[in-house]
């Protein structure tokens, strides 16, 4: 089994809504990290599981997408939780997903919002 990750770092803003969170209830930065993880089985004739720079790209648009923004402005948090686990289900949600020539392989991204605290989402 080969397993392929990149990541990038941005920096968003955020506030908790429906609970009383304290600090975490006000307008607060993070700077996020997100991976796109990769699994599969086999390469294709170049020895690659999927073509990285194409991951590189799609994972930059994710984060020129976010990047200082406050993530309960944007449609896809529209009355719900900018937490990591809603972050990492969306994120998810906007990739384009990438289809390794060699067949079925599984893809997870991995969200931080700090150098302690991670989540990941991927669909069975």
């Amino acid at each position: 089994m080969y397993k392929l990750a990149v990541n990038r770092e941005f920096i968003a803003q955020h506030f908790l809504i429906g609970g009383d969170w304290g600090s975490e209830n006000r307008k607060h930065s993070h700077n996020y990290r997100i991976e796109i993880q990769i699994k599969g089985n086999s390469l294709d004739n170049h020895g690659y599981l999927v073509d990285i720079e194409n991951i590189k790209s799609n994972l930059d648009r994710l984060i020129a997408y976010y990047q200082d923004r406050t993530l309960n402005e944007l449609p896809e948090f529209k009355d719900i939780n900018p937490s990591i686990e809603n972050l990492a289900r969306i994120s998810f949600q906007l990739l384009d997903r990438p289809v390794p020539e060699t067949g079925t392989a599984a893809l997870r991204v991995k969200v931080w919002e700090d150098d302690t605290a991670w989540v990941t989402y991927r669909e069975e």
